[in-house]
This record gives structure tokens, C-alpha cells and sequence, in this order.
């Protein structure tokens, strides 16, 4: 993978000095995103699945290619693929529309991003679900033990992350849809953090349903997906209903459409679906292998840089293998916020300071009051890296 040709493509990396770790918040745009996108505005900006003009027809056909690309892109059939405009969107389409009258429990896990968390306990408040939760060891990582004891036969779903977004961390994926499945409960998994950085095969991993963004993964903002099998999908009753989602109406009946067009609801988000397309063909063509193997170097160097500082303290487990380069930690005498600000201010480095959104799992991991998190992706380097050691090194010096 030929790094400098990747930051090529990026118009905020060029002609400056801005090194971007905050890509576990949102990620920087290529130019074959933001063509990708201009393109419909400029040229065909018009409505699909409605009008009979040239211009609706182009976006029928682009938008439809578009689903089969992103679709490709998790090993997913397109009709099983729903546009969603976030993660949070496509989880809340799940929680929302799935049917709990036979059971009514949810496992979920005390790591888990608080977009995949409210929307089940905001459930199990109003009387509609149970929750229960699979307890991850104090350095955030999980053993098939936590799923066992708390997946049952009364079990509807499990909702997991792929990785999380305060460790990095890849939980036993393999493992966990195996227990889940054995309990007659399906599987949802949020791969916000996942889809960006490592190959996902729907199909041959056996999930159920499976959520993730464009905006963390080079992709446009406003535009998600949730994927699901196509005779679940079937079964899901949709929670939002309005232009596109239905085949007829009268003022006493109404037959909702096929898959996947019931559940997209409205004018979509046409340009970020082409956007989607661009990156994953994008992504796919550097080889989400290669970024594993790349970002695993990273990770190595960003360990390094980190331990290098005396007295720093290190959350989650850093010997996992699965993981991206990501690393949360905090600084002696100095608030996380402080050492975010400074390393702004010092070298144009972008950090996140604070919970991450995963208040729970910080609270578990010892930092109630968060962490300072460096999130690295294929176009940050070693030598940003390097930057990033001789910067934390000044700050702690100073604190």
C-alpha cells in the first residue's frame, strides 16, 4: 500500500501540518468521495423511484448500483441492504421494528457505544424488553464465558460491537454468534468501528443484522446502512412509514413495498449513497487486508509512542491481535481534555478527549472521568506518529 499515493487523495492533508488521530470520531474525505458526490449535485440532481424523466432514471440506475457496491462490500445480497442515515439510525431500526412478543430479552454488553445502548434500555424502561448484560474483563476484552452465562433460550437478540470505539478491541465475534445462535436468538452487530478497518463477510459470518456509517469509513455524512437476511428483514414491522414505502394505499388499507424500499421512507440521501459507493470501491481496492496489516504497524508505533511517557496509563487490552490502531489513555497530573488541547495547539495534532459516547465502558475500564484517544487510519503515518511521542513528551513535561 503506497501511503503518500493514499494522502494524495485527501484535500485536508495537502499544504499543511494537520495530523488528523480522530478518526474514530469521523474520518477525512477523498477526492473520489467528494467528486462521487458533487457529480449528482451538478449533473443529475433529481428524485429516483418517482419520476419518468432522463434525470430520475440516471438516479434510479446510479443509486441502484450504488446499493450493489456497498452491499459487495460486507458480502451482502443488495435487497438485504436498508439506507439508513447513521449506525444509531439502522440500531434504532431494529430495536424499533423487531417483533419481542415471544421474547423479550436483549443482551447487550457494558462496552458498547451508547447509540447501541439507549435505544434497548430506553425499551426495557417502558416494560416492552429485558436487558442483561455480558460483563467484559477490566481491561475491556471479552471470553466466551461472559456470552454463555448470560445468552439463553429465552433470549430474543444480542447486540455487540464488532470493535469498540474506546479500546480498539475486536470482540469473538465467531464465538458470540455461535452462542446466540444456539439459543434460538439472533445477532446484531455494530460495526460502526468495524466495517472501516477490517473485512467483513456477512454471508459467511452468519450475522443477523449488521449496522454501520459512511462518515467513519471515508464516506459521506448523513448516510448509513443496516444489513440484515433477507427473510428477517421480512419479518421486521418498519417504524417509520411515508413516500416509497408502500405499493398501494386506499383510505382503509395499505401493502407495504418490497425489500428494501419499506423501510426508506421519503426523499433519500442520494449523493451520500454514491458516496458510499466511491469509498467502498475505494476501500476495496486497496485491500481492507492491506489496512489491517498497515494500521497493525501503526498500532505497534502509536503502543510505543504512549508507553514512552512516564506514568501514562493505558485502557484495554493492547496484546489483542484484532484491533485497529486505536488507544485510549490517560496522562499523570494533567485532565485528558488538557492534553487534547495542548496537542492541538503544540503540533496540529487531532485527538478526543472525554467518554467517547461509551460512558459505561469507561467507568468499567477507570476513567469515570475519560481518557485522551488516538484513533489512527491509512493515511496517518509513523512519522505523525513520531510527532505525536515528542508532543506528549513536552505536555507531560509541562504538567
Amino acid at each position: 500500500m503506497d501511503i503518500q499515493k493514499v494522502r494524495s487523495d485527501f484535500p485536508l492533508l495537502q499544504g499543511g501540518k494537520l495530523i488528523y488521530f480522530d478518526n474514530a470520531c469521523t474520518t477525512l474525505k477523498p477526492r473520489q468521495v467528494i467528486d462521487a458526490q458533487t457529480e449528482y449535485y451538478s449533473t443529475y440532481s433529481a428524485c429516483a423511484g418517482r419520476s419518468a424523466h432522463h434525470l430520475s432514471k440516471k438516479v434510479d440506475e446510479e443509486t441502484a448500483k450504488s446499493r450493489e457496491t456497498v452491499a459487495k462490500f460486507v458480502g451482502a445480497k443488495a435487497n438485504e441492504l436498508i439506507w439508513t442515515k447513521n449506525t444509531s439510525e439502522a440500531i434504532n431500526l431494529v430495536a424499533h421494528s423487531f417483533d419481542f412478543s415471544q421474547k423479550k430479552k436483549v443482551v447487550l454488553t457494558n462496552m458498547e457505544h451508547h447509540s447501541a445502548l439507549l435505544p434497548f434500555m430506553h425499551l426495557a424502561k417502558s416494560g416492552k424488553i429485558k436487558t442483561e448484560f455480558a460483563l467484559a474483563g477490566k481491561d475491556g476484552s471479552f471470553s466466551s464465558d461472559a456470552f454463555t452465562n448470560a445468552v439463553d433460550k429465552e433470549t430474543a437478540l444480542v447486540v455487540v460491537h464488532h470493535t469498540t470505539n474506546s479500546t480498539g478491541c475486536t470482540a469473538p465475534l465467531k464465538e458470540i454468534t455461535k452462542i446466540a445462535h444456539e439459543n434460538g436468538a439472533l445477532i446484531l452487530i455494530d460495526a460502526a468501528q468495524g466495517a472501516p478497518h477490517h473485512k467483513i463477510d456477512f454471508k459467511k459470518e452468519d450475522f443477523d443484522f449488521l449496522a454501520f456509517s459512511g462518515h467513519k469509513m471515508l464516506g459521506p455524512t448523513g448516510i448509513g446502512c443496516l444489513v440484515g437476511k433477507e427473510h428477517l428483514l421480512e419479518k421486521l414491522n418498519p417504524f417509520m412509514l411515508g413516500g416509497g414505502t408502500i405499493e398501494t394505499v386506499s383510505l382503509s388499507e395499505m401493502k407495504l413495498h418490497s425489500l428494501p424500499d419499506r423501510f426508506e421512507a421519503g426523499i433519500q440521501n442520494y449523493s451520500g449513497m454514491l458516496g458510499m459507493a466511491a469509498v467502498a470501491n475505494y476501500l476495496m481496492k486497496i485491500g481492507m487486508e492491506n489496512i489491517e496489516k498497515y494500521e497493525h504497524e501503526l498500532f505497534a508505533e502509536l503502543l510505543a509512542a504512549v508507553q514512552s511517557v512516564p506514568d501514562s496509563t493505558i485502557y484495554g487490552n493492547t496484546s489483542s491481535k484484532a484491533r485497529s490502531a486505536l488507544l485510549s489513555f490517560n496522562l499523570k497530573n494533567i485532565s485528558a481534555h488538557q492534553v487534547a488541547l495542548m496537542s492541538d495547539s503544540l503540533s496540529q495534532i487531532a485527538l478526543r478527549s472525554g467518554l467517547f459516547c461509551a460512558q459505561p465502558a469507561m467507568e468499567h475500564m477507570g476513567a469515570p472521568k475519560g481518557a485522551v484517544r488516538a484513533s489512527l487510519y491509512i493515511y496517518n503515518t509513523k512519522e505523525e506518529v513520531q510527532i505525536f511521542k515528542d508532543t506528549l513528551q513536552k505536555i507531560a513535561k509541562l504538567a
